[in-house]
């Protein structure tokens, strides 16, 4: 399928795995979702850039952190013209997809810099001795590996091998067990336990070189991307196993200026080139996400496909704004320009729940949060999610979840299939 947009950036894009649609090669132009919050960081990143390296993160936690309240955002007013004002206002899909990240507590590591000879193989760590080095208590591990010379293939074991070039990311949003290697029928074993405590006690990325006397045929950037997939986390369960992505001629698209930064910060490695390679990381899965909502086929479904319609992410986004609003269907509807009927089934049809579920699924992952961060008491929390007491809200929370915020606090997880 080619999809035509403005900024005429051409990519290559490629999805697999996905329940409901067969595995894909797409290509298209790029055009990132423009939403009043996109804006207001694109300034500030505009506003960084230094002459040196290219790119300088604003101040804070990056997606890592948390506002103090989640239910007021503050409004901007931007001076623009009425059909710029137009598609930002219709851009909001940006601003629940940041507040998903931000509430899962999305943080990235750069673990490895493998330079590779012919032939070659690697297989991927499992996620339990990965998670902790990266977000203790993180509950989903996601895989990402960036070829920046060379060609090789990636393929989850026993699935079929995907051809990746110079300039692609591939990204593996389940971690399951899969392997890199240079051509797609060769085996490899897991790295001992012995090289990951080596690996997470060192500089990163940990430099693996497999080039013995010969000429260097392939060099990838490795690293991982930890968040909390419990109790509601609708991105991970819209997501493929694999998704791959990258600019076609290597210039022009943000993905490529990514990779471009990487492959600098590994080479020279200066003071804190390992914070910058985190929060490279995060910024590459958001293109990489962008792009993939931009290549989703019109019939498709999930959580992902809601951000796209102009009416159910204006939706989405107020119930991501203001998750303790006493909401009603017929108000969501009456914001989101459509009728309460029509609303909600289309919003059921495509999010796959009616919005008064998604919206009581939402507050109890905003809880979920909060309660494991420990720094606010149940009644706050009730309060905060828009319960009227804190024995409502305990009983719902313990509908929903399985078990009850008490014992979620201590770490307590309602065993799969009982909540």
């Amino acid at each position: 399928m080619a999809i035509a947009h403005c900024l005429r950036v051409s990519v290559d894009f490629d999805f697999h795995g996905a329940a409901k649609t067969p595995a894909l090669m797409y290509r298209h132009d790029f055009r990132p979702f423009l939403s009043l919050r996109s804006i207001a960081q694109s300034a500030q990143l505009k506003t960084a850039l230094g002459a040196d390296w290219g790119l300088k993160l604003p101040a804070g936690d990056g997606m890592t952190g948390r506002p103090r309240y989640l239910t007021a955002r503050p409004e901007v007013e931007w001076d623009v013209a009425p059909d710029c004002r137009a598609t930002c206002e219709s851009g909001m899909a940006g601003d629940a997809l940041s507040d998903l990240l931000k509430t899962v507590r999305l943080t990235g590591a750069t673990f490895f810099d493998i330079e590779a000879q012919d032939p070659w193989a690697v297989c991927s760590p499992a996620p339990a001795s990965i998670l902790p080095r990266i977000l203790p208590g993180a509950d989903h591990l996601i895989s990402y590996h960036v070829l920046t010379e060379g060609r090789c293939f990636a393929r989850i074991i026993g699935k079929e091998a995907i051809p990746v070039e110079a300039g692609e990311v591939v990204v593996f949003t389940h971690s399951d067990p899969h392997i890199m290697s240079s051509t797609p029928d060769l085996r490899a074993d897991p790295p001992t336990a012995d090289v990951l405590q080596i690996a997470a006690a060192s500089q990163t990325p940990f430099p693996i070189n497999y080039v013995k006397d010969g000429s260097l045929s392939a060099r990838l950037v490795c690293g991982y991307l930890a968040c909390h997939a419990l109790p509601f986390n609708p991105l991970l369960e819209a997501l493929p196993p694999v998704i791959k992505a990258g600019d076609v001629k290597g210039d022009g698209g943000w993905l490529g200026q990514f990779i471009r930064l990487a492959v600098s910060e590994v080479a020279e490695k200066r003071a804190g080139s390992e914070t910058v390679l985190t929060k490279l990381s995060e910024l590459m899965f958001v293109d990489v996400l962008r792009r993939y909502v931009e290549s989703l086929p019109p019939q498709q479904t999930g959580w992902l496909a809601g951000l796209r319609d102009p009416h159910l992410s204006k939706a989405l986004a107020l119930i991501h704004d203001r998750p303790a609003h006493n909401w009603t269907v017929e108000a969501l509807a009456k914001e989101s320009a459509l009728s309460r009927t029509v609303l909600a089934e289309r919003f059921t049809k495509v999010v796959g729940m009616p919005p008064m579920h998604y919206l009581a699924k939402w507050r109890m992952q905003i809880a979920s949060e909060l309660l494991s961060a420990g720094n606010s008491n149940v009644a706050s929390i009730a309060a905060e999610i828009g319960y009227e007491s804190e024995a409502a809200f305990s009983r719902a929370f313990k509908k929903m979840i399985g078990v009850p915020p008490s014992a979620w606090r201590l770490g307590v997880r309602a065993i799969p299939g009982k909540a």
